[in-house]
């Protein structure tokens, strides 16, 4: 090969890659806004994404990433296709329960004085 074409190999290797997800970016399927879901998810677009947000919202945390076929539009081939992407962590709490006001402490007791 000449280094024309080898360049040219090279860089069409680099663009085939430039809008693919990091093979490194997993994303938590309990967690994930539609936003994300739509730009991670291949097969699934701002409908389906928002299905699996509105099916969370409705029945829960998922407890695996193999329940992604009861949202509807998810099938098992869209599963597959990106079953490396996902992950199933548990939701993040919408809030920390508040902790009880602690009881007023008295002020300790003056030593006694010593004459």
């Amino acid at each position: 090969m000449n280094l024309f074409t080898k360049t040219l190999a090279v860089l069409l290797l680099a663009f085939a890659g430039a809008g693919a997800v990091p093979a490194s970016e997993r994303i938590n399927i309990n967690t994930a806004d539609a936003a994300t879901l739509d730009r991670v998810m291949d097969g699934v677009g701002p409908a389906k994404a928002a299905a699996i947000v509105e099916h969370r919202r409705v029945h829960g945390p998922f407890r695996s990433v193999d329940q992604l076929v009861n949202v509807k539009g998810i099938g098992p081939a869209t599963l597959e296709l990106n079953r490396t992407k996902l992950i199933v962590g548990a939701a993040a709490p919408a809030a920390a329960p508040a902790r009880a006001a602690a009881a007023p402490t008295r002020p300790a007791a003056p030593a006694p004085r010593v004459r």
